[in-house]
């Protein structure tokens, strides 16, 4: 069952769900929006945490979320904001394992015209899905990527 916004606010102050910095602008009916905090460009191995980078057509590029967030009762989804969508730029995304924690790194690409990326901008939204009786949480199975901050390959 997806958590509605009240049920997102619910969540965290029942310490099944952590967002930090909690943004309550950045609530949706049934998600929360994350912004950009660093852009690498794999291409160049530039990466970039200044205010705005134009993005060239055909170019991948990771953005890492601002948001440090922490999945204990909760997985989550994540989707591209439909503005940047409808610019071209295509997201490789998936489900973010519960018992996860750490910035998010997302890839995507832009396949139409140049685009502009600014620190601070909403990129992706999470959806959350309560999980029930999980037998081992992700950093008991892998736990790879936990504790990330920043673009991490």
């Amino acid at each position: 069952m997806l958590l509605s916004d009240k049920e997102i606010v619910e969540a965290i102050v029942r310490k099944q769900l952590s967002i930090e910095p909690f943004n309550r602008k950045n609530l949706t009916p049934n998600g929360y929006d994350l912004t950009v905090d660093e852009i690498m460009i794999p291409k160049t191995g530039e990466k970039i945490n200044r205010e705005k980078i134009k993005i060239p057509a055909m170019t991948h590029f990771l953005v890492s979320t601002l948001e440090y967030v922490k999945l204990m009762g909760v997985s989550g989804s994540l989707w591209i904001r439909t503005s940047f969508a409808r610019k071209g730029i295509i997201g490789s995304f998936g489900k973010v394992d519960v018992g996860f924690e750490g910035n998010l790194t997302l890839s995507a690409f832009n396949a139409g015209n140049e685009i502009e990326l600014g620190i601070g901008d909403r990129f992706a939204q999470i959806v959350f899905e309560r999980i029930t009786k999980p037998e081992m949480l992700y950093f008991q199975r892998s736990g790879n990527y936990m504790g990330q901050r920043g673009v991490t390959l």
